[in-house]
């Protein structure tokens, strides 16, 4: 409020003058007040990006110490546990060996934690909304761990009264710059949910994978903007198709999804109202 006020002085009473003004003026943006019963399931859903990245972090020194002994490359994947058992045995030094012991120890630790947490998230999910949970679930490609994502980042999606608003929301859309008719460039990258925009991203590279009108669908965007823009225009076009999911309370239909593009007009890549 000092900030807005502009003065020298804050208080009560200044804080309240500028507030009734800016509220007459409808320039006081309503804030959302998240439901408390959710709130702690939608920082651990948060959490387990955090877990993730340290996981991933575990994976690299595994590598190196096979490069270092100058062996060859394992061929296969260690993130899956299956691929782990003769990973430490490649090594003859004892100190080598040790090393990538324990870094699959605690991959193995990891995975178990992980694993305990997604469960305990997808039971919550259900209790609070498990209508909404398994509507997000009809989009190809999206999982339990998308869904799970959507749900609680986009909770209350009625507070989000037009489609750009929600698209925007993910920071799907770029902010503009620009003054006296001339453009000059973009602004804003960190303006709304991060957790969004990894996980509509996520679901865009999913979608193309899990069904065969996905291809099709891409190269149909690749004919204007091009190749290498065609799956950042796919990310906001299921952004715009969950908003309408999670606003009517209906399931995604591919033929719906892909019908809306071609008539045109409205919103892409949904069905137009009406």
């Amino acid at each position: 409020m000092q900030a807005i006020q502009g003065g020298k002085a804050k208080h009560d009473t200044s804080d309240s003058h500028t507030m009734a003004g800016r509220l007459r003026g409808g320039l006081l943006p309503q804030a959302s007040v998240y439901p408390a019963a959710m709130r702690a399931t939608r920082e651990l859903v948060r959490r387990r990006t955090h877990l993730r990245r340290k996981r991933a972090e575990l994976l690299a020194p595994v590598q190196h110490t096979q490069s270092q002994d100058h062996r060859p490359a394992l061929g296969k994947k260690i993130a899956y546990k299956a691929h782990r058992d003769d990973g430490a045995e490649r090594l003859p030094a004892p100190a080598g060996h040790k090393s990538i012991e324990v870094d699959l120890a605690l991959l193995d630790s990891s995975d178990q934690r992980l694993t305990a947490l997604a469960l305990h998230s997808v039971h919550t999910a259900k209790e609070h909304d498990v209508n909404t949970f398994y509507r997000l679930r009809s989009l190809p490609g999206v999982g339990t761990i998308l869904a799970r994502v959507m749900l609680y980042a986009s909770h209350a999606i009625q507070r989000l009264p037009r489609v750009p608003d929600g698209v925007s929301y993910g920071r799907l859309v770029k902010c503009a710059q620009a003054s006296a008719g001339k453009r000059y460039g973009t602004s804003g990258k960190k303006i709304g949910n991060a957790s969004l925009q990894w996980a509509f991203a996520e679901a865009a590279v999913l979608f193309l994978r899990t069904n065969e009108a996905g291809p099709k669908y891409l190269a149909r965007l690749e004919k204007k903007p091009g190749k290498g823009q065609a799956l950042t225009l796919l990310a906001p076009k299921l952004a715009r198709a969950v908003y309408y999911r999670l606003k009517r309370a209906v399931a995604f239909d591919m033929a719906t999804f892909l019908h809306g593009e071609r008539r045109g007009g409205g919103e892409p890549g949904v069905e137009l109202e009406g």
